[in-house]
């Protein structure tokens, strides 16, 4: 009997398409990503143009023609815009966004010594959120229709119509002028009750969605055919609630978590405005004001990358983390 052995390189092949096949979701993503902050430099260096001319800015009302035209051959302002336009590309791409014209600092240098302060205000705000909203909605979505679940829904509703600067501005005159327990403002690395007054609004913004999306999801769970399977092999309540049905639910509540932590990249402004906390929120705001083109594209730049990562990062934990995606995709 003769054995007949393949020449033909099948098995290298399956290989190759197998890598391939795995390699397209990264692929797909970093095509995305490309459009995504060409979309958004372009977009943004041109409304900037629109917005005034930062010689202004930096002369001054006072300034004569001669000190503005100097400016403007300083920072290469005076070049025609498409000039401008193709320059600005092409540093963009040796993530070269030049220097702050207010302050004369890298821009990207400036706008990341500014990231890491805002990524320590929205992990605290996060996890103070994820810890009382999660068990909270997992009460709620268990048996909704008793009346005591109905009155702190109706209450969850209720704040969610409230704004983050409303909390904070309460806890303010509460926390710190009536009681005189916590700093109002101000930010230190190491002066921990800095950090109390901010976290405790930001996370108290979030609550309530996050609250009604694990409600919502629990609820839903509970009706599935596996709850009632575990229900007939004898499972209490708590453990139908905490080891089946919440599990599950986490899933929906993971998306979220993920869509407010990007929010809280560029949306966390106003509350760090109030405690003068020097985040990119804060800095965004005050490079806007001043029409700082470097640091303002800096920071759309950062934050375009830094929101795409966090909803990619949430799309490939869900294939994960979900079989019906894993099996769906094989």
């Amino acid at each position: 009997m003769s054995t007949v052995v393949d020449t033909t390189g099948g098995g290298g092949a399956g290989a190759n398409r197998s890598f391939l096949a795995s390699a397209m979701p990264v692929l797909l993503q970093l095509r995305r990503l490309a459009f995504l902050l060409f979309f958004v430099t372009t977009l943004l260096f041109f409304l900037l143009r629109a917005a005034g001319d930062p010689a202004l800015v930096l002369a001054g009302t006072d300034a004569t023609p001669e000190q503005l035209a100097l400016i403007r051959a300083q920072y290469g302002l005076d070049k025609p815009l498409l000039v401008q336009y193709l320059n600005y590309m092409w540093n963009v791409l040796q993530l070269d966004f030049g220097k702050s014209l207010a302050s004369g600092e890298n821009a990207l240098l400036k706008v990341l010594d500014m990231l890491k302060r805002t990524l320590h205000l929205a992990f605290m705000a996060m996890t103070l959120s994820s810890a009382i909203a999660i068990p909270i909605g997992a009460w709620l979505g268990f048996r909704p229709e008793t009346l005591g679940r109905r009155i702190v829904g109706g209450i969850v509703f209720v704040f969610q119509g409230i704004p983050g600067y409303v909390t904070a501005l309460v806890l303010i005159q509460f926390l710190a002028v009536n009681l005189r327990l916590l700093p109002s403002l101000g930010y230190g690395p190491l002066e921990w009750k800095t950090w109390i007054i901010p976290t405790i609004s930001l996370a108290f913004f979030m609550m309530p969605q996050l609250i009604r999306v694990t409600a919502a999801n629990v609820a839903e769970a509970m009706r599935e055919d596996y709850i009632r399977t575990a229900r007939a092999y004898g499972a209490s309540p708590m453990q139908l609630l905490w080891r089946h049905a919440l599990p599950n639910a986490l899933l929906g509540t993971a998306a979220l978590l993920g869509t407010q932590f990007a929010m809280m990249m560029g949306g966390s402004a106003i509350i760090e405005t109030i405690f003068s906390w020097p985040g990119i929120g804060w800095l965004l705001l005050e490079s806007t004001q001043t029409l700082d083109f470097p640091v303002v594209q800096a920071e759309a730049f950062v934050i375009a990358v830094l929101v795409f990562l966090i909803n990619a990062l949430v799309d490939l934990s869900f294939r994960y983390l979900d079989p019906r995606l894993r099996n769906k995709e094989a």
